[in-house]
Formats: structure tokens, C-alpha cells, sequence
């Protein structure tokens, strides 16, 4: 009778196996998501502190320290998401592609004190963070719980004030001009 059981006993435990790889799969895609917000968040932290450092205009000086802490709350509530999954997190920036030129195009423009094209660089950065976190809401969002989700919506909507923030300011100077 016992021998009956027994190969239904490994099909089941099988299946467990099957299981559990299986969830730290989807676990290492919902770090990994996760980290690329984290990762953008770093980004822009970085080219605002250089920024706020480079220039001597006090409305930017105040922008750039608010988008600042909103990267560093969008960080910290990342950071313990991916904590509590068990994961390692990033804590570098993005160091090649569009977005570390940008920052750089952005302290060139500071030097030269040339408002319209702080306010240009800035809104091309703000373009990638908005962008990154629009490719985790598309092409992450099934590994994310619906706490997860809430969060990320949460942090896309402030990500995009900030973006059109600067985007109209960048567009009354061109007025102005």
C-alpha cells in the first residue's frame, strides 16, 4: 500500500522544487526592478547635489534641494523593499550613458551661468528618470507586489512633477528671452 504512495510523494515534492526556484526567480526580477529605481534615484541625487553647488540663482538652488530629497525618500522606501526581499542594494550611480552626460552637460551650463541651459540639461535628466521608472511600471510590474506597485506609482507621479517642474520653468526662460 505504501509503495502506491510513493511516487506521488516525489512527483509532489518535484513540484515543490519547481516552486521554490521559481519564486527566487521572480524574487531576483523584483530586486533587480527595484534596483533600477534606486539606481536613478542615486543618478539624480548626484547631478543635483553638482548642481546646487554650481549655481549662485536661489529659485534653483531651492529646486534642485527639494528634487534632492525626493530621490533620497524614493531611495529610502526602495532600499527597504529590497531589504526585506533579502537582496544586496545598489548603492552606485549610472556612470556611462545618457544620463551621466547629462549631468555633465548640466555643470558646463552651470559654469557659464546660462539658466535656460541648466534648466535644459535638467529636464533632459529628468526625461531618463521618468523614462526608467515608466520601463519598470511597463516591463516590471508583474514581479511587484501591490504594495511594491503603490510605491513605485507614488514615486512615478512625484518623479514627473519634478520633470514638468522644471520642464515649465526651462519654458518661461525661453520666453524671457
Amino acid at each position: 500500500m505504501h509503495c502506491r504512495f510513493i511516487p506521488i510523494l516525489i512527483h509532489i515534492k518535484l513540484i515543490i522544487i519547481i516552486i521554490q526556484k521559481s519564486n527566487k526567480m521572480e524574487t531576483k526580477k523584483t530586486i533587480d526592478a527595484l534596483n533600477k529605481l534606486v539606481e536613478i534615484n542615486n543618478d539624480r541625487t548626484e547631478g543635483y547635489t553638482t548642481a546646487l553647488k554650481e549655481t549662485k540663482d536661489a529659485d534653483l538652488k531651492k529646486t534642485f534641494t527639494r528634487f534632492i530629497t525626493t530621490s533620497q525618500k524614493c531611495k529610502t522606501e526602495l532600499d527597504n523593499e529590497v531589504l526585506m526581499l533579502g537582496g544586496k542594494l545598489t548603492e552606485g550611480t549610472k556612470t556611462t550613458g545618457k544620463l551621466f552626460r547629462l549631468w555633465m552637460d548640466t555643470k558646463a551650463a552651470l559654469t557659464n551661468d546660462d539658466r535656460h541651459a541648466i534648466l535644459n540639461s535638467c529636464e533632459a535628466g529628468e526625461d531618463v528618470a521618468v523614462s526608467v521608472y515608466k520601463d519598470v511600471l511597463k516591463n516590471d510590474l508583474e514581479y511587484l507586489t501591490s504594495k511594491q506597485k503603490t510605491i513605485v506609482d507614488k514615486q512615478f507621479a512625484m518623479i514627473k512633477a519634478d520633470h514638468d517642474h522644471v520642464k515649465k520653468m526651462r519654458d518661461m526662460e525661453k520666453v524671457s528671452k
